[in-house]
């Protein structure tokens, strides 16, 4: 049977896996429909800083001929996938967004990538990204702004960009970010699609340009939940490499929340906060129609926490950290991100301690909300996405740095106008929030 290669595009991983079992495609089929279109369209979506056919047409054949003799290697066989370019690729530069590092060659795969390949994934190439990871619009060192695919003018987010990007533009399966503050939940929501940030150590970083190693975390952006949970469930397990990561890990609990028993946390203070208008009215009307799922509301008020301030010494520790690096990665970086690391510099350990006591404050009340709540649903961000020309705005990424600062995992569901609803809950409850996550979406419709 002949498949629309558009439609290929933007099936599906779960569709794509049957298709390929049923021999109805083959994985250098479908590798090369996804090479093409990202080669013809790059110049455009600035989706890629590198893409690899050599090694990625290598990799679908040996999955054909897996297939062909009945022993596939994993769950993700034959599936083309996208990397953002702060995860390592064994024999690829990784360049983390800065341009002194156009010549790092990575040695070995990150972690993650290790866990795609044992799956069996292709490796299309790497996504692009903010400069050192350090922004939420997707200005890049290389290419300038990634302009956002459903919305003209618009940013698409960061600083997991490309990454978004790719899964809109259907240049990729799936695509896998990081997310420090918000950088995948941001542009999934920007870009129309889905992106998860997984409970804190569940995903090894191992391999990961740091940008914040207490907060840094690996997660998914797709065009469907179902593949955010075989994505996870791919990722996910203990790592030597990654001092994060533990052998005795806040297991998954069971996706078992009862509508009629669920404790859902709604925020009362989102016009306080920052929340314009139009993602107001976007919130409230998903709100409204996802009501038979979310069981008893209870009132949450978010002005209690602190979040800008807490989001921003968790940015001071992360321009410290990146201040840190090889200065010859820095050497040809952009005014505003030196302005950045100069600001850094001139900070005291006093002010370090500090910034690291009032992410611990903000662990412990997150804790406590969740003691009287099972979920907490929250816009992605206060405002839809800006102007591609315009300067970006210090409050972005609150709303994502809520569940970034206590390790929680955060769901981001994509609404109207590039607006995301965000479900959060206690750290191990990663598969009830997809189970959750697919029970909303489908009453948002």
């Amino acid at each position: 049977m002949k498949h629309d290669p558009q439609n290929l595009r933007h099936s599906s991983i779960c569709r794509q896996l049957a298709l390929l079992a049923c021999g109805e495609i083959s994985s250098q089929q479908l590798t090369e429909i996804y090479l093409d279109a990202a080669e013809a369209e790059n110049a455009h979506s600035r989706a890629y800083i590198w893409i690899d056919r050599v090694g990625a047409l290598r990799a679908a054949k040996a999955s054909d001929e897996r297939r062909a003799s009945g022993r596939a290697l994993g769950r993700l066989d034959g599936i083309p996938l996208a990397v953002k370019d702060s995860l390592d690729v064994q024999g690829l530069v990784t360049t983390a967004g800065l341009a002194g590092r156009s010549k790092r060659v990575a040695l070995r795969d990150a972690a993650v990538v290790s866990r795609l390949r044992g799956a069996g994934a292709v490796i299309l190439g790497k996504t692009s990204l903010d400069e050192g990871s350090l922004g939420a619009m997707g200005r890049t060192a290389h290419q300038g702004d990634v302009p956002n695919p459903r919305h003209p003018g618009k940013v698409a987010g960061g600083s997991s960009a490309g990454s978004a990007v790719a899964v809109a533009l259907g240049l990729a399966s799936a695509a896998i970010g990081s997310d420090t503050m918000g950088s995948v939940r941001i542009p999934a929501a920007f870009c129309g699609v889905f992106g998860l940030r997984p409970t804190m150590g569940e995903v090894s970083s191992a391999g990961l340009w740091p940008c914040l190693p207490r907060l840094d975390c690996i997660g998914p952006i797709t065009r469907s939940l179902d593949d955010l949970t075989l994505l996870l469930q791919t990722l996910s397990g203990y790592d030597p490499n990654d001092p994060r990561t533990r052998q005795r890990r806040v297991p998954f609990a069971a996706p078992d929340w009862e509508p009629g028993r669920l404790r859902s946390g709604m925020v009362r203070d989102l016009d306080r906060l920052g929340a314009s208008a139009a993602v107001l009215k976007s919130f409230e009307q998903a709100i409204a129609a996802a009501a038979p799922a979310l069981g008893h509301t209870q009132p949450v008020l978010l002005s209690d926490f602190e979040l800008s301030r807490a989001r921003r010494a968790a940015l001071l520790m992360m321009e410290a950290g990146i201040a840190l690096a090889d200065p010859e990665d820095l050497a040809d970086c952009s005014q505003r991100l030196r302005a950045m690391l100069d600001f850094a510099e001139r900070k005291s350990a006093v002010d370090y301690a500090r910034a690291e006591r009032r992410l611990d404050n903000a662990v412990v009340a997150t804790r406590r909300l969740f003691d009287s709540i099972d979920v907490l649903l929250l816009p992605t961000t206060p405002d839809l996405p800006p102007a591609i020309d315009s300067e970006e705005p210090d409050h972005l990424a609150d709303f994502t740095a809520f569940a970034s600062l206590a390790g929680c995992p955060a769901l981001s569901i994509p609404l109207d106008g590039g607006a995301g609803l965000q479900l959060i809950g206690p750290r191990g409850s990663d598969l009830r929030l997809l189970e959750l996550g697919e029970i909303v979406h489908s009453l948002i419709g």
